[in-house]
């Protein structure tokens, strides 16, 4: 498995038919592709439904995953989502059907010029809270919560014990606490 992307090389596997391979490919994925499927659809029961078509969809597509487009868990991020689109659309919205008038009364979500300026203001916060960390652990934060990165993935990636990994994390999110509540 390449240590850029491991899931890459799994679905490369699961393409040619490797069981082994979809089954390493779920131990590493579900739950991550479950939280994104419960995020969208807000019903436990409807996410592991669908978690289970998106496996499905991920043994019969295996062969349309392409590296060079972008990473394994990318790939599957994005059936899952949109999987859980098309079951959103599939859902039978009577009360926006029965009146157009009641979208006369669905309130702008949009944020004010007031939340947008508080919202610039933290940005700039949590920019400068993360330049208060070691570069490599900031990093680490990134990858585990903005790339999605396993802890093992990142312990690879940065050459620790998983343990250690752990470690780093929780105390870089704990100083990153401090640091915006400051």
């Amino acid at each position: 498995m390449t240590e850029e992307d491991p899931v890459a090389e799994l679905l490369f596997r699961v393409a040619a038919q490797d069981r082994a391979a979809f089954r390493d490919v779920y131990s590493r994925t579900a739950s991550k592709l479950l939280g994104v499927l419960l995020r969208i659809l807000g019903n436990r029961a409807e996410a592991e439904d669908a978690l289970q078509e998106v496996f499905t969809r991920i043994w019969l597509r295996a062969g349309r995953f392409d590296a060079t487009k972008g990473r394994g868990m990318t790939w599957l991020i994005a059936i899952a989502r949109n999987h859980a689109i098309d079951r959103l659309r599939a859902r039978p919205d009577d009360s926006l059907r029965d009146s157009a008038d009641e979208l006369d009364h669905v309130r702008d979500t949009s944020p004010t010029a007031e939340n947008r300026l508080i919202a610039l203001g933290e940005a700039g916060r949590i920019a400068e809270c993360f330049a208060t960390l070691e570069p490599d652990r900031a990093e680490a934060v990134r990858g585990a919560y903005l790339n999605g990165l396993s802890y093992i993935e990142l312990a690879a990636r940065f050459d620790v014990p998983l343990n250690t990994m752990r470690t780093w994390l929780r105390r870089s999110l704990l100083r990153l606490k401090e640091c915006m509540e400051a």
